[in-house]
């Protein structure tokens, strides 16, 4: 794989494309934006950090997505951030033409990409890009449960005063607040975390992981960038190195769960191909409850789009 295409230069998109060049994986990453010299200028200014930083990749910045031609995986971040006061769900008529109308131009010039969504409400959005981009639906997925996990095991590692290298997560659901953190699968350096944390500690942090956006929202007045940039990040990476990395990821479900035709954040197995596997865990009934609420949220949200002339 040689080109990365990031849809959307704000803080998110710009982000994503920094880590990527970085990471050194690719030979270009083209950032788009409706405001192409926004685009043109992060573009620019992160290929004046190569020679300081010791990476190859090449960025360009535009507006013309004839530059995107045959990409090979495609990062959408397009879209209105989220007000303080304002919920994922509000968002869901603008953001959801704005990815339509991505997608559209995006398959234009590129016959058969992995198409990673990050843009918010997350589920709704990838459902939207699924049904726009008529790939299959290994190949089109959203960016949810990493960011998730990555707060709950950050907020683990201050809690417990350990490396968060140490800690592995395992979260499932809806992308807002009925996402369903699974502190049975939490583990430290191969220990339970169950072992190691108070039972009230951890439902705090439980909590607090739910909510954790909102926090960031609230504290800057506009969305979180460096995480999610990141976590979007690692996924193209997982993919360009075939990894067979295991991550929370929205995909679409076919029974799994016992959920059908919806999108919803389970783990899968990332590799060259995108979904190279569902896995379905075996939940308790107080995890399968939680799912099939935060389930039953997603789905409304999916109905409301549904209904709209989008």
């Amino acid at each position: 794989m040689s080109k990365v295409t990031v849809v959307g230069a704000g803080n998110v998109g710009a982000t994503c494309a920094n880590v990527l060049a970085h990471k050194d994986l690719v030979k270009e990453v083209v950032l788009v934006d409706i405001k192409g010299d926004l685009a043109r200028g992060k573009a620019l200014d992160s290929w004046q950090q190569a020679p300081i930083d010791y990476y190859s990749t090449y960025l360009v910045g535009t507006e013309d997505y004839a530059h995107t031609a045959d990409s090979d995986i495609v990062v959408i971040t397009a879209g209105v951030p989220r007000k303080p006061g304002m919920s994922r769900d509000d968002l869901i008529s603008t953001n959801a033409k704005i990815v339509n109308s991505v997608v559209d131009a995006v398959m234009q010039h590129s016959a058969n990409p992995i198409i990673i969504v990050v843009s918010n409400p997350l589920d709704v959005m990838t459902y939207a890009a699924y049904k726009a981009a008529k790939l299959p639906d290994q190949r089109v997925f959203g960016m949810a449960g990493i960011l998730d996990t990555a707060r709950y095991r950050a907020f683990l590692a201050t809690a417990l005063s350990v490396s968060p290298k140490d800690i592995q997560a395992v979260l499932m659901g809806g992308h807002g607040d009925t996402m369903v953190p699974l502190p049975r699968y939490t583990t430290v350096a191969g220990i339970p975390v169950t072992e190691l944390i108070a039972q009230d500690k951890l439902d705090a942090i439980v909590e607090r992981t739910k909510k954790g956006g909102g926090e960031l929202v609230k504290l800057m007045g506009t969305s979180a960038w460096y995480a999610p940039g990141a976590a979007a990040a690692q996924m193209v990476e997982a993919i360009v190195k075939d990894e067979n990395r295991i991550f929370p990821c929205c995909a679409l479900l076919k029974g799994e769960y016992g959920h059908k035709d919806i999108f919803l954040g389970v783990p899968v197995k990332l590799g060259a191909n995108g979904i190279e596997q569902l896995i379905e865990l075996e939940l308790n009934a107080e995890e399968m409850e939680l799912l099939n609420t935060s389930a039953g949220h997603v789905r409304s949200v999916m109905e409301v789009y549904d209904k709209m002339a989008v």
